[in-house]
């Protein structure tokens, strides 16, 4: 039985990740099932981005950076930085409630630095990295359902067979999922897909960009697909009967992953002058990256 203290301290932790920029920064920078760190760059001089009192501006050109990976020639947390300030937002991929979103984005990066940060570092000294590559893999392997009920609605059948073919090796061979022969062995690539997404490929627009506490960055479109989401996750159902454990499966979910990408996130935030527009541009970018795959 978990103590009112350690009750508090999971709630701060899985608290801090989700919407900062954090767990969605470096969730942005490497591949979607990927597990890639990066060095820290050096601090970089460019210019501001372009003033956000207007809705929209002209696109200047897609940002790579969700895509690849960060070993990749131009691809250090420096160069993505100014990709990511570079970028302009589509006219219907705009943020009329900025001065709010800004107050919620300086909140939740507080609690990053001040608490998940801290116990990530603790974590990282703790585990060996292996070790935290593999249970990344697992929960990856837990959320599968999301995937491929996802894949079926927007029609991808290859994609949904990917993501079947891949939970029943992953979970027999790779013993629950800590490993991944289907891709090691039989290159079978993952194909993510959210409920987002797939409101995106029906024809919703996105809507005004939003940040709420407690929750990753999202557009209203996006803010409704993760509610879908979470109700088609095993974990929701498995682990509900038992809220504290489930609570601190989320929260060991949301360490871990900041322990892996400690230095990224580091070394992003280091290179970029306005981090609240690197990561909305980013989000964006990428959420429009998908919509046409």
């Amino acid at each position: 039985m978990l103590t009112s203290i350690g009750r508090l301290t999971l709630l701060a932790l899985l608290a801090s990740l989700p919407l900062t920029g954090c767990g969605s920064v470096a969730k942005l920078l490497r591949p979607d099932a990927g597990n890639v760190t990066a060095e820290p760059a050096a601090v970089t001089t460019m210019s501001p981005p372009a003033s956000t009192d207007s809705a929209a501006g002209p696109d200047t050109g897609p940002v790579p950076a969700a895509e690849e990976g960060t070993s990749a020639p131009g691809n250090s947390p420096a160069a993505l930085a100014e990709q990511l300030t570079e970028a302009r937002l589509e006219p219907e991929d705009y943020d009329p409630w900025e001065g709010f979103n800004q107050r919620t984005f300086a909140f939740n990066r507080g609690l990053d630095r001040y608490v998940l940060k801290p116990a990530a570092k603790v974590y990282d000294v703790v585990m060996p990295e292996p070790w935290q590559a593999m249970i990344s893999r697992a929960f990856e392997n837990l959320r599968w359902p999301v995937r491929f009920v996802n894949n079926l609605l927007q029609q991808k059948w290859g994609g949904a067979g990917r993501e079947f073919a891949r939970f029943l090796i992953n979970t027999t061979a790779g013993v629950a999922g800590f490993w991944d022969p289907a891709r090691d062995y039989w290159h079978i690539e993952p194909s993510p897909a959210d409920f987002g997404q797939t409101l995106g490929k029906w024809g919703a627009k996105p809507g005004p960009y939003l940040i709420l506490p407690l929750l990753p960055p999202m557009t209203v479109r996006d803010g409704v697909g993760l509610g879908v989401d979470g109700a088609t996750s095993p974990m929701s159902y498995f682990v509900a009967p038992f809220f504290w454990d489930g609570f601190g499966l989320k929260a060991g979910d949301t360490v871990n992953d900041r322990a892996m990408n400690i230095d990224l996130y580091q070394g992003f935030e280091e290179s970029v002058v306005d981090m609240y527009s690197a990561v909305r541009n980013a989000y964006l970018r990428k959420r429009e990256q998908r919509l046409k795959e």
